[in-house]
């Protein structure tokens, strides 16, 4: 909350609490009553990534939206660069210099990127480290609910001519919760949705994508 305060007044928090059985949610009841800019929303049952992602989006209510993961991959300290380009493009996304995975979890990755960037041409499709322009978000909302959701975020981004600068940062080692990229129903799921989603468009006359408005630096 510090680090948001010190680049701007006007900001809320949304925490999305997917599913969690354990002290999660009253831990962020607590958070909420001492900081109603502190916004949480509860999923009943565990919905996953892609759901959580898409409900958060729907709920935000200022000009531009941020997301990252809450487990200590990153330093929010870094969106002070992001806000530094984001009027000059409708996105401006990071990519993980050098990723603190596991060499099975960076072996999946590669495979999944290497299948998706041959569409989307970014070379760090799922670092969850993004800056967008709500009414953006909120006038294409996301129709996947797995791994494939930031594909097709960046798929609709591109197909809807918006402009998109890419930019690197750090990529800490995590430090809680516990990875489920590697998980084999996981990657089944990404494999079918990036099937469906892309079947359904170009059925829809969507599949010719341009990469020439998306720029990128260190």
């Amino acid at each position: 909350m510090r680090e948001l305060a010190n680049l701007t007044r006007d900001f809320e928090v949304i925490v999305i609490n997917d599913g969690s059985t354990d002290h999660t949610g009253a831990v962020l009841s607590a958070l909420h009553r001492l900081d109603r800019r502190i916004r949480v929303l509860t999923h009943k049952h565990n919905q996953g990534y892609g759901a959580t992602l898409a409900d958060g989006f729907a709920a935000a209510t200022n000009d531009l939206t941020f997301f990252m993961d809450s487990d200590g991959q990153f330093d929010i300290g870094e969106l002070k660069r992001f806000l530094s380009l984001i009027d000059a493009y409708d996105a401006v996304i990071g990519y993980r210099i050098k990723r603190q995975d596991t060499w099975m979890r960076k072996l999946n990755a590669w495979g999944w990127k290497l299948v998706v960037r041959l569409v989307l041409g970014v070379r760090d499709i799922d670092c969850a480290f993004k800056l967008l322009r709500t009414d953006f978000l909120q006038r294409h909302p996301l129709e996947t609910r797995g791994a494939m959701i930031n594909a097709e975020l960046l798929y609709r981004l591109n197909a809807t001519g918006g402009t998109l600068r890419e930019v690197g940062i750090r990529h800490l080692p995590r430090r809680g919760g516990r990875a489920t990229g590697a998980n084999l129903r996981v990657i089944g799921c990404a494999f079918r949705e990036l099937f469906v989603y892309t079947r359904k468009r170009r059925h829809e006359g969507l599949s010719d994508v341009s990469v020439s408005s998306f720029d990128r630096i260190l």
